[in-house]
């Protein structure tokens, strides 16, 4: 057996966990962590003849993790050494080391929460922070504090922060196994980006092939550049000793096995993979890497409540992990499609899937534990509260949890499904109806990839190609997974019922997804409105296009309008029959604009969606009122019969709130934003029977504003901001609330002998003298009636004398008579 950097470590790792429940170990990539450890903890007396349990993120690698380590035996796997994948098992009763993904291990701990003949529970590639990988560990350090003290957890990772992780464990010893077998060359290049990255990544292969020896691995972000990529390389030219090997999670086991396996004598490999060659697989013979620098990862939105994949630039974490791959076996060489200074600026370590997962089964797995709160658990990133508390509620409406957040009966049949909870949920709803085996075709076919290699996106014709269908264009490899998985599932559920019609298949999509129910939009696109009032389109003609009612479960995820991948049409009658329990009845009193006018109607709703609407004749007054008020103030005080003497009753009572006049009590906000604000309190009681613009000039609109005011506010309203005055002539002039200060236009000769300023608000507020000539034309403007007789009276004498020669024209205005004639009697 060849050393791996790993066996330094070894001996320390065995010491530590004899003496401590726990342990991290940070080993670089390519120092045989994944198949050496395993095997050197496996006869420890502390263990006591019970199983290593051991997590890995990938099917493929748990897989791959089983067969290296029962090489490394001289037995066939199942034997020392199994795995176990969703869909696939290797166990018999002599397995002492179980490899499995992570969905696995909740699985064991919900049926046996104290891992009953389990010594050793194993996290390993932990640095990529998958949701069942962290939910897994919480729940196993619960386990192992309530009901498990023996428990052994060890957590490794190639370039996880070890504190966070150690603290979390107790402050569990770090052991550190340094340095990767061989070094690797770091050859960077301009970044490359989306639009261009397969032209670019071919090109450096091509240059590779010429510069460098032995084989390639190839990172790409997905399935479609891999293929893009594949087809400009058969389009170069490849040597005939060169083989092409295309590497992700659907590909059937056979041609996984064509990547990693070491090419025969005298040829070479480029294996052209995904993230699922970053851990845990050593692919024989390959020394050099190209490293597109980007990853597809899924990102759940809150907003919509969808999920999306977004392609992002990798961290420079991943980057570590790929670069590794070309030192496990001899020095290597890694260029990267991007430079060192954009490499500076990479995240370190990418985002824990917890934070931006869809977070209903995690919901689901706690509710089952008895955990509502999460904050109850031990965890190393706590899910967000708002994305958990969106998942409680889709749960509760999915019939999971009660109203106080508990699990119920039908909840915890699925959480036994091992699927996501919407699917759960319709298989569940789909067997008293006849209707499981349909139900789990359709459940096997939205756990995988699409198995149509088309655009069509009504999801009955998945369905006739895993049923009857030959002649459609579909991934078997895909396919054959998708059998296989509804198969298990009703052997698990015992349905041994009939496909079921078609036409059945939109009524169970909207079990799983009562928020995606959508009804079409008015108008020649076909666009829609989804029940959560999201919005949806076809981006191309589409037969589906012009179904009234859809399902849709798969949509781009953007936030206002979603792009549809995949829908099924949906009969009204049947959203009516199987979700009878989510349609209600509202009676809609709203404000219209357009006409001016309350309108009310009666609307079966779902969600969003408006099923069907009738006129009302009567409604609740109230809500009529709350509607009319509503329209108000949409259209502002303008749309009231306001008169010019209610305008100057407003400026009156404004003026004294503005001057702090409240002897009698505060005076109301009578402004439009004040009066607007409060219309429920002085306008709401006198708006019975109203419920158009045009009733609105029936109102005694004196009376309405009259009663803002108390009994003796009314009468000081009167003695403090009067609406005339008297001058010394005599006269009553009124008196200008329009302006601030208040105006008071008089004839000069009306104020004869008068010195000082009239006021209004208990002498407060001096009136803004306007004094007029004998036309009535302002000649002065003053607040200050004496200083204008001392100082300005005889300026202005003279030109008014000069101009009205037959008017009265004192010497001494301070003790000429005052007169509203040409001159005195």
């Amino acid at each position: 057996m060849a050393s791996l950097p790993i066996d330094a470590v070894l001996p320390e790792l065995v010491r530590t966990l004899t003496t401590h429940q726990n342990a991290v170990l940070q080993a670089a990539p390519g120092a045989g962590k994944t198949t050496r450890v395993p095997l050197a903890l496996l006869d420890q007396a502390w263990l006591a003849g019970r199983r290593i349990l051991m997590l890995e993120p990938r099917r493929l690698a748990a897989r791959n993790a089983a067969y290296y380590m029962s090489e490394l035996l001289g037995e066939p796997v199942g034997t020392t050494v199994g795995y176990r994948t969703r869909l696939d098992s290797k166990i018999t009763r002599t397995t002492r080391i179980e490899v499995v993904t992570e969905g696995i291990l909740t699985r064991l701990l919900q049926a046996d929460p104290a891992l009953d003949g389990y010594g050793l529970v194993i996290f390993d590639e932990f640095h990529e922070r998958n949701l069942n990988t962290d939910l897994g560990l919480t729940l196993c350090l619960e386990s192992q504090g309530a009901l498990r003290e023996d428990l052994r957890l060890l957590v490794m990772s190639a370039t996880l922060e070890t504190q966070g992780v150690a603290r979390l464990l107790g402050d569990a010893p770090i052991i550190t196994s340094t340095g990767r077998s061989f070094p690797v060359t770091l050859c960077y290049a301009k970044r490359v980006e989306l639009r261009g990255l397969s032209d670019a990544v071919a090109a450096q292969i091509l240059a590779a092939l010429r510069e460098e020896t032995g084989d390639l691995l190839v990172f790409l972000p997905g399935v479609g550049e891999i293929k893009s990529v594949q087809s400009r390389l058969e389009q170069a030219g490849l040597a005939p000793a060169v083989d092409l090997r295309p590497l992700y999670a659907d590909l059937p086991p056979a041609a996984q096995e064509q990547a990693i396996l070491p090419s025969p004598p005298g040829r070479r490999k480029i294996v052209l993979a995904t993230a699922i060659a970053e851990t845990s697989l050593t692919i024989e013979g390959v020394r050099i890497v190209i490293d597109s620098g980007w990853m597809r990862v899924p990102r759940f939105d809150p907003r919509s409540g969808m999920t999306r994949l977004e392609t992002i630039a990798i961290t420079q974490a991943s980057a570590e992990q790929r670069s590794g791959r070309a030192g496990r076996l001899e020095p290597g060489v890694c260029y990267r499609l991007w430079s060192e200074e954009e490499h500076a600026r990479l995240l370190a370590h990418g985002q824990p899937e917890i934070m931006e997962a869809d977070l209903a089964p995690l919901a689901l797995e706690l509710a089952q534990w008895g955990v509502s709160t999460p904050a109850d658990l031990r965890w190393l990133t706590p899910p967000p509260p708002a994305a958990f508390a969106q998942a409680q509620e889709l749960l509760q409406e999915l019939d999971a949890l009660d109203a106080d957040l508990r699990i119920t009966a039908h909840g915890k049949d699925m959480a036994k499904l091992g699927m996501h909870p919407r699917l759960a949920h319709m298989v569940l709803k789909a067997m008293p109806l006849g209707l499981g085996r349909l139900a789990c075709d359709l459940a096997a076919l939205l756990s995988e990839r699409d198995v149509l290699r088309s655009k069509e996106s009504d999801i009955r014709l998945r369905l006739e190609a895993l049923q009857t269908r030959t002649d459609l264009p579909v991934d078997k490899g895909t396919l054959g997974r998708v059998r296989l998985a509804s198969e298990r599932w009703r052997q698990q559920l015992r349905i041994d019922s009939a496909p079921g019609s078609l036409e059945q298949t939109g009524a169970l999509l909207a079990f799983a997804y009562p928020d995606r129910i959508a009804q079409r939009r008015s108008g020649a696109e076909a666009r829609y409105v989804l029940a959560n009032g999201r919005g949806a389109y076809f981006a191309e003609h589409d037969l589906l296009g012009n179904e009234p009612y859809l399902v849709i479960p798969q949509l781009d995820g953007a936030a206002r309008e979603s792009r549809i991948f995949l829908a099924g049409a949906l009969n009204k009658s049947d959203l009516e029959t199987h979700l009878s329990a989510h349609i209600r009845t509202e009676e809609i009193i709203a404000w219209d604009d357009r006409a001016g006018a309350v309108q009310m109607s009666a609307q079966q709703r779902l969600g969003s969606l408006v099923l069907e609407e009738r006129p009302l004749q009567q409604a609740a007054p109230d809500a009529i009122i709350a509607a009319m008020i509503a329209g108000i103030r949409q259209r502002g005080l303008s749309c009231l019969p306001w008169t010019p003497e209610l305008e100057t009753w407003r400026a009156r009572v404004k003026l004294l709130r503005d001057a702090g006049m409240n002897d009698q009590g505060l005076w109301p906000d009578v402004s439009e934003a004040g009066l607007l604000e409060h219309l429920e309190d002085w306008l709401a009681p006198y708006l019975t029977g109203i419920t158009r613009l045009s009733h609105l000039n029936k109102l005694d609109l004196k009376s309405v504003s009259t009663a803002m005011l108390s009994w003796p506010q009314q009468q000081a309203l009167e003695t403090l901001a009067p609406t005339h005055i008297t001058v010394p002539s005599g006269s009553r002039i009124r008196i200008d609330y329009s302006h601030e200060p208040p105006v008071l236009a008089v004839r000069l000769q009306e104020m004869f002998g008068l010195t000082e300023t009239p006021a209004v608000a208990n002498g407060k507020i001096p009136l803004l003298l306007h004094l007029l000539s004998p036309a009535q034309r302002p000649i002065q403007v003053t607040q200050d009636l004496a200083s204008f007789w001392r100082n300005t009276y005889a300026e202005v004498k003279k030109d008014l004398k000069g101009r009205y020669p037959k008017h009265y024209w004192p010497d001494d205005p301070m003790q000429a008579v005052p007169t509203h004639r040409v001159r005195p009697k």
